[in-house]
């Protein structure tokens, strides 16, 4: 029992991945558009033209930072994404992170805009606060 009980505590536990498999854009300036298809957390999104997830692109929005979704607040911050945004059209323009980079944790950091409005902004509205790093 106690063999049982330390080998399941130092097994690696398994990682959900995301579903979204598309392209990313890889230059600043890129534009790109879909219906929102997928919440990963209160910052993180996919975007995709259809229900194949390998068009799905994985989205960080450059606007707003919530906190990780291990955190306390963490699954209420992705479900407010969710309530905004979730089988929306959004579009976004893809564009460089404080790094340099356009592309980070194999996403693409875009200012995304729903109805024409920014989405960080549309979470600061809805009770959203930032925090993450």
């Amino acid at each position: 029992m106690i063999l049982l009980a330390a080998l399941l505590l130092f097994t690696p536990a398994i990682a959900h991945a995301d579903p979204c498999e598309g392209r990313l854009p890889a230059r600043a300036g890129e534009t790109f558009f879909g219906v929102v298809r997928y919440i990963g957390d209160g910052d993180s999104l996919c975007v995709g033209p259809g229900t194949n997830p390998a068009t799905w692109i994985e989205v960080r929005l450059s606007d707003f930072d919530a906190p990780e979704l291990h955190s306390p607040t963490g699954r209420a911050d992705r479900d407010r994404l969710a309530r905004i945004v979730q089988g929306q059209v959004m579009t976004c323009v893809a564009v460089r992170g404080r790094n340099g980079r356009v592309i980070v944790y194999d996403r693409v950091i875009g200012a995304c805009r729903l109805n024409g409005v920014r989405v960080g902004d549309l979470l600061r509205e809805a009770g959203g606060r930032e925090g993450g790093h």
